[in-house]
């Protein structure tokens, strides 16, 4: 976190060496998410793209974020999927282009369980909701805490709790499911 304040100061000023770590650090994992959510490879990138063109006009501006980098690029990405979404509407995948840990090492049981996961948030996901499945990829794929998920989505603490727990509770019902 303070690690994303320099980098912000440093950005604020144009700093390319900075800029670029921020670009660095985030288009993989912002493409990842914008790619679940939206479907299209092409359109996830497009949405990378943009995102860091709005940072850089924000921050020319002297605007942009103040205090954590990583929640504006985040909802930055899903205002602009939620955006295109409604010209047209596709299901979210949750297929990754990789499935590294954020420190950047991937271990077998670590990835095992990740691909596990996904397989079946992928599997029931036209029985869970637009809500359920972006509080699920951003609490549990993504890593955010309630607060920054709830800033990311534009709900409340206590909805996204609401949102996660009937999702966490279809998935469970998923799991639990057997064969007759």
């Amino acid at each position: 976190m303070e690690a994303d304040m320099t980098l912000l100061e440093a950005a604020r000023t144009m700093d390319q060496e900075a800029l670029m770590k921020i670009f660095d650090l985030y288009s993989s994992p912002l493409f990842n998410y914008a790619l679940r959510l939206c479907n299209d490879p092409l359109e996830a990138d497009q949405i990378v793209g943009d995102v860091f063109a709005k940072l850089l006009e924000q921050l020319s501006a002297g605007n942009g974020p103040s205090t954590n980098l990583r929640s504006y690029l985040y909802e930055t990405t899903y205002h602009l999927v939620i955006d295109k979404a409604r010209y047209s509407r596709r299901q979210a995948p949750l297929e990754t282009v990789d499935l590294l840990r954020r420190d950047g090492h991937s271990t077998a049981a670590g990835l095992e369980d990740r691909i596990l996961f996904e397989t079946v948030v992928l599997a029931i996901k036209n029985k869970l909701t637009e809500d359920q499945r972006h509080v699920i990829i951003l609490r549990f794929l993504e890593g955010f805490s309630l607060r920054e998920t709830a800033d990311i989505i534009g709900k409340e603490v206590y909805n996204v709790k609401v949102i996660q727990n009937r999702g966490v509770a279809k998935l469970r019902k998923a799991l639990s499911y057997k064969v007759a």
